[in-house]
């Protein structure tokens, strides 16, 4: 049981981090090209900057020196290498960037293409090798119908080559889409990865175009998105199941560069969407719940969290706020009090995997299914928590008090615990400890004899041990003394004890 909920302190001592060699530019012989340190130098110069922030995932923190030593030599300006993101390295770490005031960014390696909004940004993705010919052999196998409707997805990594591959199929295949990466950039600006075209979906209808995730594709007339089938290339991993979570209703089939293979994916999307309606059970039955910090780089982070703490308050429930950088078990587990935690993150680490933790941990779309009645669950998914606010794609508004000022408190059964529950809709001005300042009464209701939340508060008063006990007063007054010495796994004092004991 220690083990579940903290680490060895000798094996964080002696922790390495292990780096793929084949995704090394020094290894390959060729900085230039994968890191594309022309085009960094283009972008620095043509806007002068003066203060560059290189971001570099673990795996690539081997070139970090010779690529920030490149990029000065060239431009004269001053970098700064940012390898130890607080959250996950897909996304852009503004708040590092901006604690050594640099005046750009520079995101290399794999990335969720969140839009960020505070500085100016440019990404470099790398150029994993992938045979070009057997990935159009795979295709053809697993969609021996040329009139097949197939949507093209792919990791950005592998998006150099997908003018070869498109070249191989599109003729052959009509009613094949590829789609373009299209990343958000400061100041509003757009720019296109990938298939580098201004004109790339300029004649097809808004209502045909699907932009999602950084990737915009178009559908044909009279088409949505559930007649297509997705084919992906590139590893299986977050962003595959980010995918296949969101369009759940799509055939998917994918390629593995690595080891040159398609296949069909066969994961049961309605065993993995059961699985997160289960969590969504957990929430309801929550009185108190911890929202998680995930980001600080995404846009509109902030107004999602006051967004869930609007909802949560509506629905009776007490929320506090965690800034805690990489989550783990260890760190979740000192909170006791929480029933359930929700984290607010970008869409690829959101999909949180929750089974060995303490308590379960939620999407702000899971959220608001447990407490806005107007959402209901039909088997669409969302991660990406931008289209849940106001003016997105899936906005619901919560029902506001007075629509059912006539209906007394509801009440369901927990299909968790099997006890009763009761929701009620409150104002956000309303307290939702169960009390009034004035008055230490709990609530009575019609439904139940006696509704009385159980907040941070009522938790810590119910157990054994509340913390250290001052005792002012109660304690003799001692001159100070000479404290020990060394660390904690191992103090002076202790070893020398331990030898006298020996002899």
């Amino acid at each position: 049981m220690t083990e579940a909920f903290s680490s060895s302190s000798e094996a964080v001592l002696q922790r390495t981090v292990d780096v793929t060699a084949a995704e090394s530019g020094s290894q390959a012989g060729d900085l230039e090209e994968l890191y594309q340190i022309s085009d960094t130098c283009r972008f620095i110069q043509s806007k002068d900057f003066k203060k560059v922030a290189l971001q570099f995932p673990d795996e690539l923190l081997v070139d970090a020196v010779a690529v920030s030593a490149a990029i000065e030599k060239e431009t004269k300006v001053k970098t700064y290498v940012l390898g130890d993101t607080s959250y996950g390295s897909c996304c852009v770490d503004e708040v590092a960037a901006e604690h050594v005031g640099a005046d750009c960014i520079v995101h290399y390696g794999q990335s969720c293409l969140s839009p960020s909004r505070r500085l100016p940004l440019m990404y470099v993705f790398g150029k994993r090798p992938v045979d070009v010919q057997k990935c159009a052999d795979a295709f053809r196998e697993l969609y021996p119908d040329t009139e097949s409707h197939v949507v093209v997805l792919y990791d950005i990594t592998y998006s150099h080559a997908l003018d070869a591959f498109k070249k191989l199929l599109s003729a052959s295949y009509p009613n094949t889409v590829f789609s373009v990466l299209k990343a958000d950039h400061f100041g509003g600006q757009e720019q296109i990865h990938g298939l580098v075209a201004d004109d790339a979906n300029s004649d097809c209808m808004d209502d045909r175009v699907v932009h999602k995730f950084g990737r915009q594709f178009c559908l044909a007339e009279g088409k949505s998105v559930e007649d297509y089938s997705m084919f992906y290339i590139g590893r299986e991993g977050l962003t595959l199941t980010n995918f296949m979570m969101t369009w759940n209703r799509c055939a998917f089939c994918s390629f593995d560069p690595e080891t040159s293979t398609g296949r069909t994916e066969s994961i049961n999307i309605n065993k993995a969407l059961m699985k997160r309606y289960y969590a969504i059970e957990r929430a309801k039955d929550a009185n108190v719940v911890g929202i998680l910090v995930g980001t600080l780089g995404v846009a509109n982070y902030l107004t999602i969290i006051e967004q869930l703490k609007e909802c949560i308050s509506k629905a009776g429930k007490k929320s506090y706020m965690f800034a805690m950088g990489k989550i783990n078990v260890a760190k979740l587990a000192n909170f006791l009090e929480i029933d359930v935690y929700v984290l607010v993150a970008c869409p690829e680490n959101s999909l949180l995997d929750s089974s060995e933790f303490y308590r379960p941990v939620v999407t702000p779309f899971e959220m608001e299914v447990a407490c806005n009645k107007h959402r209901e669950w039909s088997g669409e998914y969302i991660t990406d928590f931008r289209d849940l606010l106001p003016g997105g794609s899936s906005h619901v508004d919560f029902p506001e008090p007075d629509e059912s000022a006539n209906e007394e408190d509801t009440t369901d059964v927990s299909l968790i615990t099997g006890a009763l529950r009761t929701s009620c809709l409150r104002s956000s001005a309303e307290p939702t400890d169960g009390s009034s300042a004035s008055s230490s009464l709990v609530i009575r209701n019609q439904t139940l004899t006696v509704a009385n939340t159980n907040t941070a508060a009522s938790f810590l008063a119910g157990r054994s041990w509340q913390g250290l006990e001052p005792k002012l007063g109660e304690t003799p007054v001692v001159k100070a003394v000479e404290g020990r010495r060394g660390i904690a796994i191992a103090y002076e004092e202790e070893g020398t004890d331990s030898r006298d004991c020996l002899t």
